[in-house]
């Protein structure tokens, strides 16, 4: 079991310059005792890049996961409150009044 089940999920959305990005983080175990530190980014809407990096302990990916984390909020991104999946989840009805 892990101590640290951290999962991160970011947007940068800036519509003047016409930019949608997203960043998930997430904390897994993997089948060799691991821990590895994941990371997804890409546009909105498009399916974008995946990397892991591999630990020895979870308390070195926890480190490595926040220090992520900080850097991409320096950079703009915020966490948002749902992954995009929310018309999905209603049955496909947009949001709205």
């Amino acid at each position: 079991m892990s101590l640290y089940p951290y999962q991160l999920y970011c947007e940068r959305i800036d519509r003047a310059r016409n930019m949608a990005r997203y960043y998930m983080l997430s904390i897994q175990p993997t089948l060799f005792g691991e821990t590895a530190v994941v990371r997804s980014w890409g546009r909105i809407g498009k399916s974008g890049g995946e990397m892991s990096e591999l630990f020895e302990t979870e308390a070195q990916a926890a480190f490595r996961f926040l220090e992520l984390a900080r850097c991409k909020r320096r950079k703009g991104y915020r966490p948002a409150a749902s992954c995009g999946n929310s018309a999905r989840s209603r049955g496909g009805r947009p949001e709205g009044p």
